[in-house]
């Protein structure tokens, strides 16, 4: 091998080098740790949909206290929120 060609692919070699290790650089950087957003304590699970009276109860297990509580609302409210889904209420902070 020639003394031009040995040099020629030393230095690729030392590109092939560089490259994969700004890729590394980079790839490191990149990757940032996903930062949590905070639950809303007004939130939770349906579990339950009494109606008493002519009152449409939700009762709502809050995603951060674990407390149950039951809420009256409309019977237009009330007719789309499903056993099972989340619900959130807006005129409480936590319960």
């Amino acid at each position: 091998m020639s003394e031009g060609r040995a040099r020629f692919v030393e230095n690729l070699n030392d590109m092939k080098k560089l490259i994969l290790g700004a890729l590394l650089l980079l790839s490191v950087i990149s990757c940032k740790k996903e930062e949590k957003l905070p639950v809303p304590c007004n939130c939770g699970a349906i579990i339950d949909d009494p109606i008493v009276g002519s009152q449409y109860g939700l009762t709502i297990k809050n995603d951060c206290s674990g407390n149950q509580k039951t809420f009256y609302f409309t019977a237009e409210v009330w007719a789309t929120a499903y056993v099972g889904t989340n619900f959130c209420v807006s005129n409480v902070q936590s319960w």
